[in-house]
């Protein structure tokens, strides 16, 4: 399992309500994604920095999904190039449902 940081900057001015609806843009395409397992957006309108978190299977997932034309993009929708950092999953404890997984 593998988890995935997208970061990008906003403009400084960008409020809540502008960043859902830029993600509102992109949410049907990767609600269709075969290869995604989850996919959470996150803003810090403070920092007017955007981005996701986005939990694949595999690595080659995240890689082949997120090449040069997602960060075109990303650049073209926010104005600003991705950061991405990849990381494998070790554990996943979900309180709600009862479960803890290791990976």
């Amino acid at each position: 399992m593998i988890a995935e940081l997208v970061f990008f900057d906003l403009p400084k001015s960008t409020t809540r309500s502008q960043a859902l609806e830029l993600y509102r843009k992109t949410a049907d395409a990767w609600l269709e994604n075969p290869d995604l397992v989850q996919k959470y957006y996150f803003f810090d309108e403070g920092a007017a920095i955007g981005g996701g978190v986005y939990i694949w299977e595999t690595r080659e997932d995240a890689l082949r999904w997120h090449g040069e034309e997602y960060k075109r993009r990303v650049v073209a929708l926010y104005g600003s190039a991705p950061r991405i950092q990849i990381m494998d999953v070790l554990l996943h404890v979900n309180p709600k449902l009862g479960i803890k997984n290791e990976y």
